[in-house]
């Protein structure tokens, strides 16, 4: 039953990015940034951060949606949603050895954030 739901799930999921896609002035490119930075326990997937870096490189306007989704994930405002700031860093490690060489400029405005998140400890409703 839970692999349905999970199924079912990414289904929707995929049939809303399509309709994101049609229907709004998102790229794929900004999709692939805000799927590898959602709140999901994974990690990102490698396959995914590499097609992100490969559309900073290709696509001025890529680049800074992508840019874009970085800062508004690092600034969550709602610590509960800890996993999308932290998958933003990890994101953000992987563009600054595989993307362009100036992106590492983009983020010295967000050094107390990122360092804010280096001392960040979860605890979780259990203690």
């Amino acid at each position: 039953m839970e692999l349905i739901k999970k199924h079912a799930s990414s289904f929707l999921q995929h049939k809303y990015n399509i309709a994101r896609l049609a229907f709004t002035d998102v790229t794929e490119a900004e999709l692939l940034a805000e799927e590898a930075t959602n709140g999901d326990s994974c990690s990102p997937d490698p396959r995914i951060m590499s097609r992100i870096a490969e559309a900073c490189y290709n696509e001025v306007d890529d680049y800074w949606r992508i840019v874009d989704v970085l800062h508004r994930r690092l600034y969550c405002v709602d610590w509960n949603e800890w996993r999308q700031a932290y998958k933003a860093l990890v994101v953000l490690e992987f563009l600054l050895t595989h993307g362009p060489l100036d992106f590492s400029q983009e983020f010295v405005c967000d050094s107390q954030v990122i360092h804010q998140l280096a001392t960040f400890q979860f605890v979780d409703h259990n203690g």
